[in-house]
């Protein structure tokens, strides 16, 4: 298997805790529906070495979680040191976005401009919440103070995302 361009790809899940005493691993999905992860291949594990290919052999609903067994994680000995692995993929291996729509990791790194030109910092991450998703954003060298901030991912806050430009714009006033 050809080792994969690290920019190319993009993170999926984690592995957590073991499952069983076979080597089964619980496995966090960041995929907008759970099961969904299973649909990818291949997944890239990064190690302190590089990423590596993780081989998904089975997998099954677990309770309300999923777990799954791999061909590089023998047993439980070996799932026990893979606790908090992250999964990766390479982005040319999902499906085109419609217009308007993004995936959460071609946010990150963006500026978030206000309405009133303010540059109130960068996307360091989005997370669900439930009702809707939350950007955090964090203070860069060209924001206007070094607030962190939370900031709904709706289509009443973000006005544009400029992909491009590396920018976008909201409905947020700075002492929100």
């Amino acid at each position: 298997m050809t080792k994969p361009n690290a920019d190319s790809l993009m993170k999926i899940g984690q592995l957590k805790k073991p499952y069983g005493i076979k080597g089964w691993l619980w496995v966090f999905s960041e995929t907008e529906e759970r099961e969904a992860i299973f649909s990818y291949s291949p997944w890239w594990m990064k190690t302190a070495t590089g990423f590596k290919p993780l081989t998904v052999t089975q997998w099954r609903r677990q309770g309300t979680g999923i777990v799954a067994q791999f061909e590089q994680v023998p047993d439980r000995n070996v799932a026990e040191t893979m606790n908090g692995v992250s999964i990766w993929i390479d982005k040319d291996s999902l499906p085109s976005t419609e217009e308007d729509e993004y995936y959460w990791s071609d946010l990150v790194g963006l500026s978030v401009i206000n309405k009133q030109d303010e540059c109130l910092g960068t996307v360091k991450e989005l997370f669900e919440t439930g009702a809707h998703p939350i950007m955090k954003v964090v203070p860069s060298q060209d924001s206007i103070d070094d607030e962190p901030r939370m900031i709904p991912w709706h289509k009443q806050t973000v006005d544009v995302v400029d992909l491009a430009a590396g920018r976008m714009v909201v409905d947020w006033e700075r002492d929100f």
